[in-house]
């Protein structure tokens, strides 16, 4: 079983994948993570929740794509959320049997 990792803010987790070598923005490069999901593999998650503003609720991917860039994605993740890319690894997430860190 993968470690698990808890973070009080979305801003430590992103400086501690950044100490794993997680350093790529993936954020920018969604629209290849939509058309091609299979290049990517999820290696960590961290779900973060406001305590009273569903505003501040977000997940920080740490992922990993078939040519060798490791880096992170960061999206809203509540009900209302349509980030294609974020639905993307989250489904990828459920595919890999929950290998994801959650």
């Amino acid at each position: 079983m993968k470690p698990t990792y808890h973070y009080t803010t979305v801003i430590e987790a992103l400086e501690d994948l950044k100490e794993k070598g997680f350093t790529y923005d993936f954020n920018i490069h969604q629209d290849d993570i939509k058309a091609n999901p299979h290049k990517y593999e999820v290696k960590h998650v961290y779900r973060y929740e406001g305590d009273t503003d569903p505003g501040e609720e977000s997940v920080v991917y740490g992922i990993s794509s078939d040519s060798g860039e490791k880096g992170v994605f960061v999206a809203g993740f509540s009900a209302n959320s349509d980030n294609d890319a974020a639905l993307v690894l989250e489904k990828l997430c459920i595919e890999t049997g929950g290998q994801c860190k959650l």
